[in-house]
């Protein structure tokens, strides 16, 4: 039975290759930006309607996996940067304060949700002077503007928290272990 990714991010293919699933690669046709405009929810739930949508937006005989990742940080919810100026400006805003990622993996066959898991991390952002937050974008832009909380905790990035309490998989952007044993249960995978 296929297995699709609905992801063009490549830190889900590179967890994905790393723990052996088979796999094939489709762009997720969702307009995240209508259902942040509807979203009245918190950060995880949001994640978990992002997940489902792009497992869902994928026509496929088999099984498409959708996940995504929100970052609030008191309350308020923040989009990948478009511009280093606006990648500045998150990181100025998250000094000192905790951070919550979300991230939510769905699996859906023949356009259905069949499964979901949503869960979230705690991260301390430690507090960032304007030189640090300089040097770190000139060290990690444009790589950075692809992640929701300006930061690849795969690289430098971890240098912005002096605390973290989650999955390192949820940091990265999917909840790795949940979906992994979801595949195992449906046949998709043997390990």
């Amino acid at each position: 039975m296929s297995l699709i990714l609905a992801s063009t991010s490549p830190i889900r293919r590179a967890m994905l290759d790393q723990a052996g699933v088979t796999y094939d690669v489709m762009k997720p046709a969702v307009d995240e930006d209508v259902i942040k405009a509807r979203h009245m929810g918190d950060g995880e739930t949001l994640s978990v309607r992002l997940a489902e949508a792009k497992a869902q937006s994928v026509d496929v005989e088999g099984y498409a996996i959708g996940s995504d990742s929100v970052v609030s940080v008191e309350g308020r919810l923040f989009d990948k940067p478009a511009t280093r100026e606006q990648a500045a400006e998150h990181l100025r805003f998250f000094s000192g304060k905790v951070m919550q990622l979300s991230s939510a993996v769905a699996l859906a066959k023949g356009g259905a949700v069949d499964w979901i898991h949503g869960e979230s991390a705690r991260l301390q952002v430690r507090d960032l002077s304007d030189t640090f937050i300089e040097e770190y974008l000139a060290a990690e832009w444009p790589e950075v503007s692809y992640c929701v909380g300006v930061f690849r905790m795969e690289g430098p990035g971890v240098n912005l928290f002096d605390s973290i309490e989650g999955s390192y998989f949820t940091i990265l952007g999917m909840p790795l272990l949940p979906l992994l044993g979801a595949l195992r249960e449906r046949g998709l995978m043997t390990r």
